[in-house]
């Protein structure tokens, strides 16, 4: 698989419960891939508090041990919010390929978000794929991704 992060790293993916179902099925999909994945939880659809597996989920992938991360949740919001506390982390919700590729060119993201309450899965996994096979553009916007750090 062409990809532009180092899959030798497991990819890190966390969720809550509305994301269970679906974080279930992308592990079993990157496992095809002969990827290996860090699975940060929830370990069931009942109910529990995101955080609590955004921020693990984040820190790994801030850490530079995880290739990038996958996280989960209804909306993809919370996850988001969450995990973009985090001073390395570009987590970016994402709805549609072209936006999973866009956040990839143009915002180097390294963590993809994905809404389990208003997706299908196939949309999610084509967009997890687009998301693992687009290069960061750099030029004007490494310029632009350089300035979103808080000081």
């Amino acid at each position: 698989m062409d990809t532009i992060f180092d899959l030798t790293k497991p990819v890190a993916i966390g969720c809550d419960h509305a994301g269970f179902e679906y974080k279930e099925a992308i592990k079993k999909w990157l496992g095809d891939r002969g990827l290996q994945v860090k699975d940060f939880g929830t370990t069931s659809p009942d109910s529990v508090d995101y955080p609590d597996f955004a921020h693990p989920t984040a820190s790994f992938v801030e850490s530079g041990e995880a290739a990038f991360g996958i996280l989960l949740c209804g909306s993809a919001n919370g996850v988001a919010m969450t995990a973009n506390k985090h001073q390395h982390i570009r987590a970016a919700l994402c709805w549609q390929g072209e936006v999973a590729k866009v956040v990839r060119q143009h915002n180097d993201a390294n963590i993809i978000c994905l809404p389990a309450r208003f997706v299908a899965l196939p949309l999610a996994l084509d967009m997890i794929e687009v998301f693992m096979n687009t290069p960061f553009e750099g030029g004007r916007h490494e310029r632009r991704v350089n300035k979103m750090a808080c000081m």
